[in-house]
């Protein structure tokens, strides 16, 4: 059980904001998407990035894996890679007297911080081995099972403008990630500062501000954060009005969408909630942190039909709407 006091409340709102400085030495604005991110890790999720080349999604992740005394690793996915490229394989290694025996090779998913970068480039039986580890925190290979080293956070990237050559994830996988986040390019005030800043010869000295045993006890605490029922009611509200031709859709749901989302995208509203609430030092969250969770948690849980793509409705038109 984690301590639900105010003292560690504080500790945590603290050491966030002292994160955001650290990684704020290395990365220019973007201060929402570093929060979702640090959301997700505190809320033992995994988000998926989706953004144009060049705006420092590898570098994100890689800055926030040091600032937490992380270790950190990064698949760049290809249509050649192998399932065991990622899980690791079995090896023979032969010992001093001779004798041969297979020993198991552990493959990049053993670090707490896995980038999976360009993860829609990847053929589906290899992406189902990465989320596979996400889901189920372990790799078997060969009959054997080995635990994933907690905490465990993926990051998996996707390029929006590449369609050719690209295996995209389906509903059912998109399901895994808690958070969609959509980089955005930066403005023109933070572009020069980034070109400033990046041409200059001088590399920013991130600070570790804290370790895996630290995290895994925020995790802990962020999950016993106490949630009051009409908080809960709200957000189950608003995952049922996603789901078409039901009593509680609108009727510009059921005109726009296909599908609606499932019961994890309510669990992950109110996850999401908890850790805002927890980084404003607040000890119980409010419908206004479920607003604010709608758009990233809501984004790739639903799919619009034909009607939608005619009128130019995009998921987060359906979303905004619904939260009104």
């Amino acid at each position: 059980m984690a301590d639900q006091t105010p003292e560690t409340l504080h500790e945590l709102s603290k050491t966030y904001d002292e994160l955001r400085r650290e990684i704020g030495k290395v990365i220019v604005g973007q201060e929402d998407i570093v929060e979702m991110v640090v959301v997700c890790l505190l809320a033992r999720g995994h988000t998926l990035l989706i953004g144009v080349p060049g705006l420092a999604k590898t570098l994100l992740v890689r800055t926030l894996a040091r600032a937490l005394e992380l270790d950190f690793s990064r698949i760049q996915f290809t249509p050649d890679l192998m399932p065991s490229d990622i899980t690791g394989t079995e090896i023979i290694q032969e010992s001093d007297t001779g004798a041969r025996s297979f020993e198991f090779a552990r493959g990049p998913v053993f670090a707490n911080v896995v980038l999976a970068d360009e993860i829609n480039r990847t053929p589906p039986k290899t992406q189902a081995a990465l989320l596979e580890a996400m889901q189920e925190n372990h790799v078997t290979a060969a009959g054997e099972t080995f635990e994933l080293e907690r905490p465990f956070f993926v990051l998996a990237t996707q390029n929006p403008i590449e369609q050719e050559g690209t295996y995209p994830l389906p509903e059912a996988q998109l399901d895994r990630f808690m958070l969609n986040l959509w980089l955005d390019y930066p403005s023109f005030d933070q572009e020069v500062e980034v070109v400033r800043s990046t041409t200059a010869g001088k590399n920013a000295d991130v600070r570790p501000v804290m370790d895996a045993a630290t995290l895994l006890r925020f995790q802990q605490f962020v999950r016993e954060i106490p949630v009051a029922d009409n908080v809960i009611e709200y957000a189950v509200r608003l995952v049922t009005q996603t789901r078409p031709q039901t009593d509680a859709a609108p009727d510009f749901v059921n005109e726009y969408l296909s599908y609606g989302a499932g019961p994890r995208a309510s669990q992950y509203l109110v996850l999401g909630a908890k850790t805002l609430a927890a980084l404003d030092g607040r000890m119980t969250p409010l419908e206004a942190d479920i607003k604010r969770m709608a758009v990233p948690v809501l984004r790739h849980r639903i799919v619009t039909n034909f009607n939608a793509e005619a009128d130019g409705i995009t998921p987060v038109t359906v979303i905004e709407r619904l939260v009104g």
